[in-house]
């Protein structure tokens, strides 16, 4: 008799007994039997029959790109990938309140008006409330099915009988499968429903949009497995403070990852900014310590964005250190560098930074223009308003040089920026009415800029 075994589903430990909490990663109500194909129910299920064939072909073998169907907001049809590709299976993440429904109404009303069969299903809101924010969206006219349910059997059925081309589930933690014995929310329901889903998506060459709240952390709530069973992941980003949203693709497989889209938070809804560089660096004022504009690339686009530095003598023991938008044990690092070899401490500073407009960035090529921010803050001297800085840092000081450099003076050029410093190792790149300064290491661009080093 083969031996029985149980596993995780959120982390993938194995275990020889069943317990209602997994010691690898502690979740609960995750631990299910594996039942292996040459053994127990699964030899009955299978029978004595063998299984087809499968047709094998080679990678040389030529596929036509999928077809796909453009709803006319260009942020989100250039995160997509170029369009919604037919029986797709996409989900959305973001923090509470920050737009994901308001995204999805106005999405579904641009594919509707586009000739575009459309059901959005909410779990969360009764129908007459996202009428009444279709309304003030200006969109009530859009031909768009609402349906307000949480069963999942019945909006199968419902999607089986409809036959759209587009559904929007609103979303995937309120949904409830009967035959998962557990409550809407929880690791078992939300594998069911989104594995149902993906599937219904698959079988029946329906596009299939899906809403996931997201913990404290900022990732999607509920088994990682989930992400691997969709085509597309995107995640709505930004400060609530600020009116820039940002939707950022992690996982694509018809697309670039990594792809951004940029969106403003109007009293009329989402607008599309078509360039978002001017727009981030649109209120900033006089040059001032502290400032710096990188040129960033994000996905297959160039982004200006202010980098923002405050230097203070800290009443504490322990300095403080405040990031936003940033990482903050790149800043660490980039604090000890400059210290181990630059001969610039920080000691007894606290050290905050910003990245301004909301936006986050996660490019190492930022590290220069970080170094360059806190120096300039901390010697009280402001950098020149009309130059942009990139550059990735070593631990040994060594300034590394960034991928796209063309692209990103190219952006700078176009805003009106006439000057760039970027490591030396970058290759000649010529653009007209832009001087590029190039910096061997970080001790040479900081004595050749601060006078120290």
């Amino acid at each position: 008799m083969a031996k029985t075994s149980f596993s995780c589903s959120a982390c993938g430990a194995s275990f020889s007994k069943w317990s209602g909490r997994c010691e690898g990663c502690g979740e609960w109500n995750t631990i299910s039997e594996d039942q292996g194909l040459s053994s127990g129910p699964a030899k009955k299920s299978l029978g004595v029959k063998r299984g087809r064939t499968i047709p094998l072909t080679d990678l040389s073998a030529r596929e036509t790109p999928p077809p796909r169907t453009c709803c006319g907001v260009g942020e989100l049809d250039r995160v997509l990938g170029g369009g919604l590709v037919q029986a797709s299976a996409i989900l959305v993440g973001g923090d509470p309140g920050i737009g994901k429904s308001t995204l999805l109404l106005q999405a579904a009303a641009r594919f509707a008006q586009a000739g575009v069969k459309t059901v959005y299903v909410s779990g969360e809101e009764a129908s007459a409330q996202v009428r009444m924010r279709a309304q003030r969206l200006g969109l009530a006219d859009a031909p768009v099915q609402l349906a307000a349910e949480t069963n999942l059997r019945d909006i199968l059925t419902t999607l089986e009988a409809e036959k759209p081309q587009l559904a929007i589930i609103d979303s995937i933690q309120t949904m409830w499968a009967d035959h998962v014995d557990s409550a809407p929310g929880s690791v078992s329901q939300v594998r069911a429903a989104a594995h149902e889903l993906t599937t219904f998506a698959k079988r029946h060459g329906i596009s299939v949009i899906m809403v996931g709240h997201v913990t404290k952390e900022g990732q999607i709530a509920g088994p990682r497995v989930v992400e691997h069973m969709v085509d597309t992941v995107l995640y709505f980003e930004g400060e609530r403070g600020h009116q820039f949203r940002i939707l950022r693709a992690v996982k694509n497989r018809f697309g670039p990852a990594d792809e951004i889209g940029v969106f403003e938070m109007t009293g009329g809804g989402l607008s599309e900014v078509i360039n978002p560089s001017a727009l981030f660096l649109s209120e900033r004022g006089e040059p001032s310590p502290g400032s710096v504009v990188f040129a960033g690339i994000e996905g297959t686009r160039p982004v200006l964005v202010e980098m923002q530095a405050l230097i203070a003598p800290s009443p504490h023991s322990q300095p403080r250190r405040a990031v936003v938008g940033w990482d903050s044990s790149r800043l660490a690092m980039i604090l000890a560098v400059l210290e181990a070899r630059c001969g610039i401490p920080f000691a007894g500073l606290d050290v905050y930074l910003n990245v301004a407009g909301g936006m986050k960035i996660s490019e190492p090529a930022a590290d220069l223009a970080v170094a360059a921010a806190l120096l300039s803050a901390r010697e009280d001297v402001a950098l020149p308003a009309d130059t942009v800085i990139f550059g990735e840092i070593s631990l040994s000081g060594a300034l590394r040089p960034a991928p796209q450099t063309e692209n990103r003076l190219k952006e700078a050029q176009k805003l009106g920026f006439t000057a760039a410093i970027a490591p030396g190792g970058s290759k000649p790149i010529s653009v007209t009415g832009l001087k590029l300064r190039k910096a061997s290491d970080l001790a040479g661009f900081v004595g050749e800029f601060f006078g120290a080093g």
